[in-house]
């Protein structure tokens, strides 16, 4: 089974700008996250697509090449996961991305799962938890 790791908006943010206070430690998760995976573990690195939009990545813009040679790949907001995000959204009152993430969050297995975030008191919420 691959392990999912997912970035939240400040994570987005801080590997974008050198200059972020938390751009070291998210480098340093990417990181890890490669070492793993030239050893053979199944891993990906993941970021929901309205959490990109957020964040303002454009993948065409040359501003956010950094961030398109790391291979995170793009989750989208499709049907079960926009049902998923709008329940939560109305349950909750979070932005439409921690609603996305929290719908990413409930699809997986638990022990599958890592988010890169500084807010874990809202990935908490958005996670039903």
């Amino acid at each position: 089974m691959t392990r999912l790791v997912v970035l939240d908006n400040e994570a987005v943010q801080a590997l974008a700008d050198p200059a972020h206070r938390k751009h070291r430690r998210v480098v340093s998760y990417a990181q890890v996250v490669a070492s793993r995976k030239r050893r053979a573990a199944a891993i990906e690195v993941v970021v929901p697509t309205a959490v990109r939009v957020e964040a303002g990545w454009d993948r065409t813009s040359p501003a956010w090449a950094f961030l398109n040679r790391l291979r995170i790949g793009d989750l989208p907001l499709d049907t079960a996961h926009a049902s998923t995000a709008a329940a939560v959204r109305s349950r909750t009152g979070v932005s439409v991305a921690d609603a996305h993430l929290g719908a990413v969050i409930q699809s997986a297995p638990a022990d599958q799962i890592t988010v890169v975030t500084s807010d874990p008191a809202d990935m908490r919420l958005v996670a039903g938890g």
